[in-house]
C-alpha cells in the first residue's frame, strides 16, 4: 500500500478520535492476561460490526493497532482495551466479531484455561460501546477506503467475482422452460374447454393461449439470460487470455458494450466466429429494442399512422439522423433465435476458447496477478494443464475458506 496522502491525515485523526476510549492493548498486565485471549469467548454486543475488511483497514493499517496474525481458524486478531480491560476483535471461520478474554480462574499461576467462558453481564456492555465507536469511526475513514479502493483497482493484485456458472444455470432454465412450453403448446393446440351454464349459455377457452405467451416469455427471458451471462463471461474469458490484467482495464470493460466485451475474449477475425457473431449481434439490437425500450413490437413498430395501404407502423430506430423508418429487421422468433444462441455456445467448446470457459465454469475468481504474470498464460495451453490448475486452485480456496493455515 502506498504511503497515505497528506490531505487522508485529518480523516486519520477523525477516526482515531471517534474510537473514544477504544485504545491499542499493548503487552499484556501480568500473568493473568499472558493467555487470556487463547479461549476468548465471544459477545453478543459486538455482532453488529461493520464488514471485517473496513474494520482491519482502520485498526491496523490506518490507526497502527497490532495484529495477533494467524491462529488455529482465525485469520486475525486485533487487541484492544476499553475502560481499561482487555478484549479482542477477532475474524474466526466462524463469524466475525468482539471477544472478551476468558481467565484461568483455578490454575491462574500455572497454566491457560482450557475452554470459553461466558462473557460477563459488563463485558456484554462494553462490547456494544465498542461497535458503537467502531461505526464511528469507521464513518469517518470513509475517505480512506476510497482512497484503498483507488490504488487497489489500478493495479493487478485482484480477484474478478465469478458468478458464470450461476448465470449459465439460469440461462438454462430458461431455456428448458421455453422448449418444455412449446412441446406444451404442441399437443394442446387444439385443446378447447367449454363452460356451460344452467341457462344454455356456454363459454369457450383455448389454453394453448396462455400457454403460447408463456412461451414467449420465457423464451424472451432465456434470450437475456444468454446475454447476461456473456456480458460476464467474456471479461472473464479476457482475463484468462491477458487481454485485461489491472482493475482498472477490467472495470472499463465492464461498462463497454456488447461488442467490446465480445471482440476482447473471442477472435473476431476468424471467419467463422466473425458470422456468429453478426448474427449475435443482430439478435440482441433486436431483444434489446423490444425488452429494454418499452416492448412497442419486436421490430421496434412504437406508431401506425393511417395512409390508403391502411394502417402503416413506423419503426423506432437507434440512429441519431433517421430515428424512424418504415423498414427494418424481421421480428425474431424466440425459438430460432434459442437454435442460434445453443448453437454458438456448442460452437465455443470446438474452439480453443474450450479451455478457458473450463475455468469460468469452474466458479473460481479471475486472479488477475495470474494474468499479469503469465500463470493463466501456461494454464491456457493445454485442457489438461488448465484442468490440474482447477483442482489446485479449487484445494487452495477451501483451505482459505476453512482457515486451515
Amino acid at each position: 500500500m502506498s504511503a497515505l496522502p497528506p490531505h487522508l491525515e485529518l480523516n486519520r485523526n477523525a477516526a482515531l478520535a471517534a474510537l473514544g476510549d477504544i485504545k491499542p492493548a499493548g503487552p499484556p498486565q501480568g500473568d493473568d492476561e499472558a493467555h487470556a485471549l487463547m479461549m476468548a469467548s465471544r459477545t453478543q454486543g459486538g455482532r453488529d460490526l461493520p464488514p471485517y475488511y473496513l474494520v482491519y483497514f482502520l485498526l491496523v493499517d490506518l490507526l497502527g493497532f497490532a495484529n495477533l496474525g494467524q491462529w488455529e481458524k482465525v485469520a486475525w486478531i486485533v487487541p484492544i482495551r476499553y475502560s481499561g480491560q482487555l478484549y479482542s476483535i477477532e475474524h474466526r471461520k466462524m463469524g466475525f466479531g468482539i471477544f472478551a478474554p476468558t481467565y484461568n480462574k483455578d490454575l491462574r499461576n500455572i497454566g491457560r484455561a482450557i475452554a470459553s467462558g461466558t462473557p460477563s453481564n459488563e463485558a456484554e456492555q462494553h462490547a456494544a460501546e465498542i461497535c458503537e465507536l467502531i461505526k464511528k469511526a469507521v464513518a469517518k475513514a470513509e475517505p480512506y477506503f476510497e482512497w484503498i479502493a483507488e490504488q487497489a483497482v489500478g493495479g493487478s493484485k485482484l480477484n474478478v467475482t465469478n458468478n458464470s456458472d450461476w448465470l449459465f444455470e439460469r440461462y438454462e432454465y430458461l431455456r428448458d422452460e421455453h422448449k418444455r412450453l412449446e412441446g406444451e403448446l404442441e399437443w394442446r393446440k387444439d385443446e378447447r374447454n367449454i363452460t356451460e351454464f344452467p341457462d344454455g349459455g356456454f363459454v369457450s377457452a383455448w389454453p394453448a393461449y396462455a400457454i403460447r405467451r408463456q412461451a414467449e416469455w420465457t423464451g424472451q427471458a432465456a434470450i437475456d439470460a444468454f446475454f447476461s451471462w456473456t456480458e460476464h463471461a467474456f471479461i472473464h474469458i479476457a482475463i484468462l487470455k491477458g487481454v485485461l490484467r489491472t482493475g482498472d482495464e477490467v472495470a472499463a470493460l465492464a461498462e463497454g458494450d456488447w461488442k467490446a466485451k465480445f471482440k476482447a475474449a473471442l477472435p473476431i477475425d476468424d471467419v467463422a466466429m466473425k458470422r456468429r457473431y453478426e448474427v449475435l449481434l443482430d439478435l440482441r439490437a433486436q431483444i434489446r429494442n423490444y425488452m429494454a425500450h418499452g416492448a412497442f413490437g419486436k421490430r421496434g413498430q412504437a406508431f401506425r399512422f393511417h395512409s390508403g395501404a391502411g394502417a402503416v407502423p413506423v419503426l423506432l430506430t437507434r440512429r441519431q439522423q433517421h430515428r424512424y423508418t418504415l423498414s427494418g429487421n424481421p421480428s425474431f422468433g424466440e425459438k430460432a433465435a434459442l437454435n442460434e444462441i445453443d448453437d454458438f455456445i456448442r460452437y465455443l467448446y470446438t474452439t480453443d476458447v474450450a479451455i478457458a470457459l473450463e475455468h469460468v465454469q469452474s466458479g473460481l475468481a479471475s486472479i488477475l496477478t495470474y494474468a499479469a504474470d503469465g500463470t493463466y498464460g501456461r494454464a491456457m495451453n493445454t485442457m489438461e494443464n488448465m484442468k490440474e490448475f482447477i483442482e489446485y486452485m479449487s484445494h487452495e480456496v477451501d483451505r482459505s475458506a476453512n482457515m486451515d493455515w
